[in-house]
């Protein structure tokens, strides 16, 4: 893997020797539940488009939290989102046109609080938009963003984020933050218009191009990894895909903007691999492993570390990415992939968040020392429980654990977005 061998050993040294915990276990800490609305409504101006709280309607059948109303509920994503927002918003110095630019920082505590992942920035620009009309400085925080994001290409795909900063060498791109900054910009544009200081749709199509010539397989037309896979490679090519990076939702949001087909076909061939792996390795878990290769769970340490092939730090993203596809676009195949997934945990943990593992092998089995509660792994089961009515209490259940729980980067930023799911607030352009 060529960006791995020179950049993530050098930050995997780091990790084994304990100075930045990538994914560890958390401590949960809470904080006073705001249980009605006492927030002054920001004026929202005419180039706010779609401000905060929206209240989407989703797919028919879909369900919200039945056990908090939606003023409560829209406080509670405005509790977390200003949590969030003074953790992990820095800002990163004036770019050469002195615009200030911001940064999702990748952990609370330092050396971590100095780096910054293109996911995590992808996550950012997913958030900034959906929360205009709350906060002022929305736009202002988001164009920064992305000018931070252009200061930082690939040094493959200049079009792409470099996948991790500071980085003195190895700058190649990550497929997730690639596409969530190319959503956030198609955000951005239904949100802000692109005819102000920024062309946010120009922006997005330039991105998508990228994506779509570096980073989607020719004839796999699955995601790849980075721009650094080349697909004619025996271990890293175009059959070797992450879980979380079937981003349904963006990639049919990625065709409408550019009236191309192919998206469509992307999101059908990443269907039929989860199906694929569902009914030949998970059948009684729906459980998807975190890397695939060739159309089977990944070996042991094919890229990061000896649980690839299992459900872990990764797939946990899998029923908040493929259930807001079912949500938003009313995808039976969508729903049927992660109903199958949702019905097993709840089975599994009777009922009860916090018996949720923090990792599992696809057939069920607690991953070793997985025995703690996080909410990266509980936030997203939330959303995927919205698409069945029989999962209501399951789903009150998951949202009481989540909403007033705070641990770091990776999880609040996964957190605040299945809020933004399960509150009915996450929309798409």
């Amino acid at each position: 893997m060529k960006r791995l061998l020179i950049a993530l050993p050098l930050l995997l040294i780091i990790l084994a020797c304990g100075l930045v915990p990538l994914r560890a276990p958390a401590t949960e800490l809470s904080v006073p539940v705001v249980e009605t609305s006492t927030f002054e409504p920001t004026p929202i101006t005419l180039s706010v488009i779609h401000p905060f709280p929206q209240h989407v309607s989703y797919a028919p059948n879909s369900i919200l939290p039945s056990h908090r109303t939606r003023e409560q509920m829209d406080d509670d994503v405005r509790v977390f989102y200003d949590y969030w927002k003074s953790e992990y918003l820095a800002e990163a110095g004036a770019n050469s046109a002195g615009m200030m630019m911001y940064r999702i920082a990748f952990g609370k505590d330092q050396p971590a609080y100095e780096t910054t992942v293109s996911e995590g920035q992808g996550y950012g620009m997913l958030i900034l938009p959906m929360m205009a009309g709350y906060d002022p400085d929305a736009q202002v925080i988001f164009d920064g963003m992305l000018a931070f994001v252009r200061e930082h290409p690939s040094e493959i795909d200049p079009r792409l984020m470099d996948w991790n900063v500071p980085e003195p060498e190895g700058n190649a791109s990550a497929f997730d933050g690639d596409a969530d900054i190319a959503y956030g910009l198609l955000l951005a544009d239904a949100q802000w218009g692109s005819n102000g200081l920024v062309n946010y749709k120009a922006e997005a199509v330039n991105m998508i191009g990228g994506i779509l010539e570096s980073t989607i397989g020719g004839e796999s037309r699955l995601p790849m990894l980075g721009d650094w896979v080349n697909v004619g490679e025996p271990q890293y090519n175009q059959y070797a895909p992450r879980s979380s990076d079937f981003m349904l939702a963006n990639f049919r949001a990625f065709g409408r903007a550019t009236n191309n087909p192919v998206w469509e076909d992307v999101v059908v061939q990443s269907q039929n691999t989860m199906i694929a792996i569902q009914t030949n390795y998970s059948p009684e878990t729906g459980l998807l492993p975190d890397f695939i290769v060739q159309g089977e769970p990944a070996p042991p340490y094919f890229l990061e570390n000896s649980t690839d092939g299992s459900y872990n730090y990764n797939a946990g993203r899998d029923p908040w990415r493929v259930g807001s596809d079912a949500l938003l676009h009313d995808d039976t195949t969508s729903r049927a992939i992660v109903q199958k997934l949702s019905h097993w945990v709840e089975a599994n943990a009777n009922g009860d968040p916090y018996k949720i593992r923090a990792g599992y092998e696809l057939n069920g089995s607690p991953l070793p020392d997985s025995n703690y509660f996080t909410t990266f792994f509980v936030a997203p089961l939330g959303v995927a429980a919205m698409t069945d009515s029989a999962q209501q209490e399951w789903l009150n259940a998951i949202y009481d654990s989540v909403y007033n729980t705070r641990q770091d980067y990776y999880e609040d930023s996964v957190n605040l977005l299945c809020l933004l799911v399960m509150t009915g607030n996450f929309w798409t352009p």
